[in-house]
């Protein structure tokens, strides 16, 4: 039988890797808005970012996010974040 491949992702603001369902995909839209990607099959270039209330103040503070993906992050995307995280 074969193994599954386990797809692994960088988080954008720790810089290590970690497998794909412990991170959250924030996508830069080709319109240019900035959503939150649950399903992980969005248009658009994405970021991801561990899920931890701690890696989510860091990429606040660093504005890592906003590097990722060359747009302004509203803080309403990071509210939606810490409530996804928070759960």
């Amino acid at each position: 039988m074969k193994v599954k491949k386990i797809p692994m992702r960088m988080c954008s603001v720790t810089r290590e890797r970690f497998p794909k369902q412990e991170l959250i995909r924030v996508v830069k839209t080709p319109e240019e808005e900035v959503k939150i990607d649950l399903t992980g099959k969005l248009n658009g270039h994405g970021a991801y970012i561990k899920k931890d209330l701690e890696v989510l103040a860091q990429a606040k503070k660093t504005k890592a996010l906003s590097r990722a993906l060359e747009i302004e992050i509203p803080d309403s995307i990071y509210q939606e974040l810490e409530e996804l995280i928070s759960k």
